[in-house]
């Protein structure tokens, strides 16, 4: 293919003049991250500290910064070796590095926006591999026609690929802009969202920061050298009244917190038919653009919980193709998030992707140890732990008794229900694993996406015939246990089978 006069990719380019205010931005960020300990020192003691030195080490500071940004902006070049198939990305701020990336390797490009782009007026375009945990290269700081050609050169590949060519004709179509979404998530849908999701661990870190900020007060009362606690004067009635307002107010801010960044997140969630796929649009503050390949896709997660199924609205979780190895946390990070869905947008989203709606099949329960060992881990240990302190080192944990009875029942309450929910189904079609207390997720995979299987039974399961198995994909792993050993042995054999008989194809 020929790149058009105006901007031809064969030469070495770099990015937008204006650029350099993005990578000043970047730098300055890169650099508070590395000395926030120092920052916060300078802070706490700016009264105590020379102004004149201040200010020098300021203008100091800003100075190379704006010089490593310049450097980074003028050092960086990207083109397209077309007699290789190659896309080349030199960087570098003393010492240079070249990238190539072969362009039948690269899985994604997406173009995003952030709130310093936008009101510079450039985009960032990303290029995703499936050899790295990364993102392979990231150019920030480009025109949204220059990104949307170079994003149809790249997803093109190679140029004998019958399949790169029919991704490149897809590719074309997501600058046409009759293009009309068939799913819109509406502000109502995300404020639902908003308000039923996340709460329980944004309460907790909430309620864990009140807590500390509490002791810092008592600490710094203590410290201050009263001889009376002034929270020793205060009568149980009010302290109950005030744990109670704290506790409210927690619930109200952990609401409007979670309201706030799901709104900002998901601002105008656009999802347009492709011919190859679906084009997802989103973001208030920072605008991203990204595909999903059915072709890619290696399982989808739908989740809700109970007031979710009561206002009739699904968070989907798409994991594609694009890691080699990846843990847990990444698989979380990479997956591709769908707030909002209707059960109808729901079934319509799994049509696409997995090419029909997934029915449950034959049920297999977890084996009663698996309770009992959460129980022992989440209940026994952690309360013989706190005795244990309580009565011999930290006697004043001794204070927090009263709190115990509460922490038992919930944690009781979090076991039972999370090992009734536990759940996996198998068909000829899918591998259906049910799992979560309050927000079951239901996860979708297909035994022809399966890359490799493990069956673990250690020597104290043998007698009771029990084990775990853990389906590996490209996006990550499914794991399920403790559950009938048997029965796992039967499943992976027929797994095996379909993976070594079936004519599709992972990605």
């Amino acid at each position: 293919m020929q790149d058009s006069p105006k901007n031809n990719f064969s030469h070495p380019q770099r990015q937008s003049l204006v650029g350099v205010v993005v990578m000043f931005a970047d730098t300055i960020q890169q650099t508070a991250r590395a000395l926030w300990p120092i920052l916060i020192v300078w802070i706490l003691r700016i009264d105590e500290m020379n102004k004149i030195y201040l200010l020098a080490t300021a203008i100091a500071v800003f100075v190379l910064v704006s010089i490593i940004a310049y450097l980074k902006y003028r050092n960086f070049t990207f083109f397209l070796d077309e007699e290789n198939e190659e896309f080349i990305v030199n960087t570098g701020i003393i010492n240079k590095s070249r990238l190539a990336i072969p362009l039948d390797k690269i899985q994604q490009v997406n173009i995003n926006q952030s709130l310093i782009q936008k009101f510079i007026g450039v985009h960032e375009l990303q290029v995703d591999t499936a050899g790295s945990s990364e993102k392979e290269v990231s150019i920030k700081a480009i025109t949204h026609e220059l990104a949307s050609e170079l994003k149809t050169r790249l997803l093109e590949g190679s140029k004998n690929s019958t399949k790169q060519v029919l991704e490149a004709d897809s590719a074309k179509t997501l600058n046409q802009k009759e293009s009309i979404p068939f799913i819109k998530i509406s502000l109502a849908s995300l404020f639902k969202t908003g308000i039923t999701s996340n709460y329980a661990r944004s309460f907790a870190l909430l309620f864990a920061f009140f807590i500390t900020v509490f002791q810092y007060v008592e600490d710094f009362v203590e410290a201050t050298g009263y001889e009376d606690d002034p929270f020793d004067t205060i009568n149980t009635e009010l302290v109950l009244k005030f744990f109670v307002l704290i506790i409210l107010f927690i619930v109200v801010l952990t609401l409007l917190v979670n309201l706030s960044r799901t709104i900002l997140k998901y601002y105008n969630y656009q999802i347009t038919k492709q011919q190859n796929g679906l084009l997802l649009s989103f973001g208030l503050l920072n605008t991203r653009n990204t595909i999903i390949k059915p072709e890619r896709v290696q399982s989808v997660i739908v989740g809700g919980n109970f007031f979710q199924k009561k206002m009739n609205i699904n968070d989907l979780k798409v994991r594609q193709a694009s890691h080699l190895q990846t843990t847990s946390k990444e698989q979380q990070k990479s997956a591709i998030e769908i707030p909002g869905c209707s059960n109808s947008e729901t079934n319509a989203l799994l049509k696409i992707l997995l090419e029909q709606i997934p029915e449950r099949g034959v049920m297999l329960k977890p084996n009663f140890r698996k309770l009992l060992m959460k129980v022992i881990f989440t209940l026994i240990i952690p309360l013989g732990i706190y005795f244990s302190l309580a009565y011999t080192v930290a006697s004043d944990l001794k204070e927090y008794f009263i709190s115990l009875p509460f922490y038992v029942i919930f944690v009781l309450l979090i076991i039972a229900f999370s090992f009734r929910n536990y759940r996996l189904f198998v068909n000829d079609e899918f591998i259906i694993k049910q799992s979560g207390a309050w927000d079951v997720d239901v996860e979708y995979l297909a035994p022809h996406k399966i890359q490799t299987i493990s069956l673990t039974q250690y020597f104290w399961h043998k007698s009771l015939n029990i084990g775990i198995v853990t389906i590996h994909t490209a996006a990550g792993a499914l794991s399920f246990g403790l559950a009938d050993y048997s029965r796992l042995k039967q499943f992976v054999n027929y797994w095996l089978y379909q993976v070594e008989t079936t004519n599709k194809n992972w990605m």
